[in-house]
Parts: structure tokens; C-alpha cells; sequence
């Protein structure tokens, strides 16, 4: 069974998505254990302070390397991680590829920093993996590492009631778009269904898909800027 522990300062904004659809059932089915750590529960200080302002000046606050420290070295010595991930704008661009690599790993933890950021020093002590969603700053780590935890664990096997869905995802080799998808009714306010897909023709309706994705991928290309 899969494990991953998420050190988190607002531990509330992941506790719903974790106990939601394929999350949850992943779980149920104990295919994954998923721990959420109140970096409060570790803080030295007597009034649980967890961040302070950082040298050199600057706006905002830093998260204080010391409950961190408590924290990881607690889990660590309890276990032995695959990787420890910390989610960053300046991280690597998480992607399928990098979703299927995680699922196969038994323990990870995920370190969600919040307000300015956290510091350095449980970077350069911890951290092997750093991670991103986009080239974008959030409130904090708590929904990139819901993203990574939602498209990691949909790829244990067991955990899907398909199991082919999870392997026809878009973009699961990171270079095809899926074709698009229709369900009844057949024509729904002047819309038809394309009529390949009506006819029951595995060969033709295999080769409209493949064409399409070819079509759609090439669309993709062009609006992410890489041609």
C-alpha cells in the first residue's frame, strides 16, 4: 500500500478533497494511507508560532525551518521515503509522466508551503524533488499537492473500477491529446454526434480517434507556444 504524508500550516484546506471520490475511495480500499500533518503540532515555540519575517527584509512571512525539522525527522525515522516533495513555482512542471513515476513509489511526503514560502534550509536538508503546477503563485502549497496526490493515485492499480481508463488518459506518455467524446442523446439542440461513432465500426471509429488526436494534440502544441 501507498503512502503519503502532507505537512501542511492550514491542514483544513485538504482534509474535503481527501475524503472525496476516487481519493476517498481510494483509500477505502486500501490502496493508498494519506496522513495530514498540522505543521502547528510540531512548532517549539509555547504559542505554536510557525513563521516569523525573513532577513534581509522584504514583505511577508516565512515559515521557521524548525517545525519542519521535528516533523520530517519524526516520519523519517519511523520510515523510509521515496521522495520528499516540496511544491514550488520554481519547481519542475509536474506532468503525467511524472504522475506515473510517483505511483510507484510506496512512500512520499509533500511539503506544502504557505505565506512567503518556507525556509531554505528544509530545502537543502529534505527536499529531493521540488514540483510545480504552472507558472503561476497560489496562497499556498495545499492545492498543488492535492493536484499531484489526485493524479498520482488514480494510477495505482485497483483503484479505478476501469481498469483502462487511467491508461487512455490525455496526455498519459505526454505527447497526445485524446480524441473527444460524445454520449447519448445521438443529437441534442441541433447537435449531431459524429456519425462514425454511430455506425459500430471498430476499424473506422479506431481511425477517426487517431485522426482527431492528431488534430487536437497539434492545437494543444500551438497554444502552449511549442512551436
Amino acid at each position: 500500500m501507498m503512502r503519503i504524508d502532507i505537512i501542511s500550516s492550514v491542514p483544513d484546506l485538504l482534509y474535503s478533497p481527501l475524503n472525496t471520490s476516487i481519493i476517498k475511495r481510494a483509500q477505502e480500499k486500501e490502496k493508498v494511507q494519506i496522513f495530514v500533518h498540522n505543521l502547528r503540532d510540531y512548532s517549539l515555540n509555547k504559542h505554536k508560532q510557525i513563521d516569523d519575517k525573513p532577513f534581509g527584509g522584504g514583505a511577508g512571512m516565512l515559515l521557521k525551518p524548525e517545525p519542519f525539522f521535528e516533523c520530517i525527522e519524526k516520519l523519517t525515522s519511523e520510515r523510509q521515503y521515496d521522495h520528499i516533495i516540496f511544491t514550488t513555482p520554481r519547481g519542475k512542471v509536474f506532468d503525467q509522466y511524472d504522475a506515473k513515476k510517483l505511483s510507484l513509489f510506496k512512500n512520499i511526503i509533500l511539503i506544502a508551503g504557505h505565506y512567503k514560502g518556507i525556509d531554505e534550509r528544509v530545502v537543502q536538508k529534505f527536499v529531493t524533488l521540488e514540483l510545480s503546477i504552472g507558472n503561476f503563485v497560489l496562497s499556498g502549497g495545499e492545492l498543488p499537492s492535492l493536484t499531484i496526490i489526485d493524479a498520482v493515485v488514480r494510477l495505482i492499480p485497483g483503484v479505478l473500477n476501469d481498469s483502462e481508463s487511467a491508461l487512455e488518459d490525455s496526455l498519459i506518455d505526454g505527447d497526445e491529446i485524446e480524441a473527444p467524446y460524445y454520449t447519448r442523446p445521438a443529437e441534442f439542440r441541433g447537435m449531431i454526434v459524429p456519425e462514425v461513432l454511430l455506425n459500430g465500426n471498430p476499424k473506422e471509429i479506431r481511425k477517426w480517434k487517431e485522426e482527431q488526436s492528431i488534430v487536437l494534440t497539434e492545437k494543444w502544441k500551438k497554444i502552449n507556444s511549442l512551436e
